[in-house]
């Protein structure tokens, strides 16, 4: 019994941490735009070879 005094505050500890970097990544952008990179994979040799 005495081990869930530790890892229920850990538990938070990580909740709250992934919340946070979840609000800062929205935030600074990162979720704008999920389409052009997934794009630019597909024809990043297209434009290499200059066709």
């Amino acid at each position: 019994m005495d081990v869930i005094y530790l890892l229920l505050p850990l538990a938070l500890g990580f909740v709250l941490a992934g919340v946070a970097l979840f609000a800062f990544a929205a935030r600074s952008g990162q979720f704008d735009d999920l389409e052009t990179p997934a794009r630019r994979a597909l024809f990043d040799d297209l434009e290499e070879s200059g066709r």
